[in-house]
């Protein structure tokens, strides 16, 4: 079931753009910095706040806040657009249990062949040595 987040968890802020845009980049504010409270949301579960944290790395405050600019566009409805479906991959990557590691062992065949390649090598390095000269 996928996770939804409400329109009242999310803060956007708009400023100015670097980038293309001629003298519309002095004057219009386009980027676009979307702000989500992970620690605070009541829409995410624990486990998967906790993944989201860890996946969103430096985007994410010391207070929980995950901040996602976007200024890629020209506008600032593209802007807008842009940054909500990049939390929404987010989320959804974070929504993906991982799966658990299960520990192997090397086969029979795999360790009787490591075993014959070291001991082919130490012959190799036995024959190296001192070379007597005798005559």
């Amino acid at each position: 079931m996928p996770i939804i987040i409400p329109e009242s968890e999310l803060d956007e802020s708009f400023v100015r753009a670097s980038g293309p845009g001629g003298q519309n980049v002095n004057k219009v504010s386009t980027a676009v910095q979307l702000r989500f409270d992970v620690r605070g949301s009541p829409s995410l579960p624990d486990e998967v706040a906790v993944r989201l944290m860890r996946l969103a790395g430096s985007r994410m405050t010391r207070d929980g806040v995950l901040i996602i600019s976007a200024d890629r566009f020209r506008t600032q409805d593209r802007n807008r657009a842009d940054a909500r479906e990049r939390l929404a991959a987010l989320v959804a990557a974070a929504e993906i249990r991982p799966v658990k590691r299960r520990p192997t062992k090397p086969s029979a065949g795999a360790r009787e062949r490591r075993l014959a390649g070291k001991a082919v090598r130490s012959g190799v390095k036995s024959t190296r040595g001192r070379v007597n000269r005798e005559d």
